[in-house]
């Protein structure tokens, strides 16, 4: 199987950024996981995020940290990346390898239904966010996000691999 980059990872700060990172998430942690959720509000728009650091629109996520369970690691994202509160219990999709970020690296996926408390603001993390209907996601949507939204959706079989 041949591994192809995606567009958004070609950056060369991103690609630097994470190498560095991991290198030193290599002594401080055995294994890194993060976690990463398709957030739809009561319209079936989902939220989606551009970060500062890292080209494209994302779905929001991000490391679990030590002593902090996936859930709450979930709800901290979310709150941190869109002022996003869950409406109903988050339902766990699936759990992936994540081999182009490091050979340590799972990331837990999760479908979740919330609603925004506050519109979010452009800061040095998060330049960009919102709601798009599934028909008209932005120009740079990644293509891990579609490859997710396809899986949800019943259109592929679900992959091990990020």
């Amino acid at each position: 199987m041949q591994d192809v980059t995606p567009p958004e990872m070609s950056a060369f700060r991103y690609r630097v950024l994470t190498r560095v990172a991991h290198f030193v998430y290599f002594f401080i942690k055995g294994m890194t996981m993060g976690v990463r959720a398709a957030c739809f509000d009561d319209q079936g728009r989902i939220f989606l995020v551009r970060h500062s650091y890292i080209p494209g629109w994302h779905m929001p996520g991000g490391g679990v940290e030590r002593r902090e369970t996936v859930r709450e690691a979930l709800a901290k994202e979310l709150r941190e990346e869109g002022n996003l509160e869950l409406t109903a219990p988050p339902q766990l999709v699936h759990v992936y390898f994540n081999r182009r970020t490091s050979k340590r690296d799972h990331v837990v996926f999760y479908r979740c239904d919330v609603r925004q408390t506050t519109p979010r603001l452009r800061d040095r993390e998060i330049v960009e966010a919102g709601f798009f209907p599934l028909d008209a996601l932005p120009t740079g949507t990644t293509s891990a996000t579609y490859r997710r939204l396809k899986e949800l959706a019943g259109e592929a079989e679900f992959d091990d691999v990020w």
